[in-house]
């Protein structure tokens, strides 16, 4: 089965290094992208959204990805993200907090900027936290 190597890295750590089949990202202007082995080289900038990567033992793995960049080739993904973390570090109680406060904001004001971005941050948390 062909792989390639997928490095995700936030400021503070790498959160995965490792051998994968397919890795799934939403960019910025493109939407949702999907790369397997051998892609054709790309850049682009990503949204607050999951990262999904599957490993070659095809174990599906979770990231919480709050913005940063995606550069591809032919043998390797590098997702380099503002902020990113693993399933098992989200505090689910607080991104519930957190959503809830987003939501009363923008029933507020529903052109609040920083509360739909915290929305989106909280809600992608509990997404990949499950």
């Amino acid at each position: 089965m062909a792989s390639f190597t997928v490095q995700l890295v936030s400021p503070e750590r790498v959160l995965y290094e490792g051998e994968a089949t397919f890795v799934s990202a939403r960019t910025l202007g493109g939407g949702d992208i999907g790369f397997e082995p051998g892609h054709a080289p790309f850049l682009a900038a990503l949204q607050t959204w999951p990262v999904r990567v599957i490993g070659t033992d095809a174990v599906e793995r979770k990231f919480a990805c709050h913005g940063g960049f995606v550069q591809v080739d032919a043998e390797k993904v590098v997702i380099l993200s503002d902020v990113a973390e693993l399933a098992g570090d989200i505090d689910t109680a607080r991104a519930t907090a957190a959503k809830s406060r987003a939501e009363a904001a923008l029933a507020a004001d529903a052109d609040d900027a920083e509360a739909k971005a915290a929305l989106a941050r909280a809600s992608v948390r509990l997404d990949v936290a499950g």
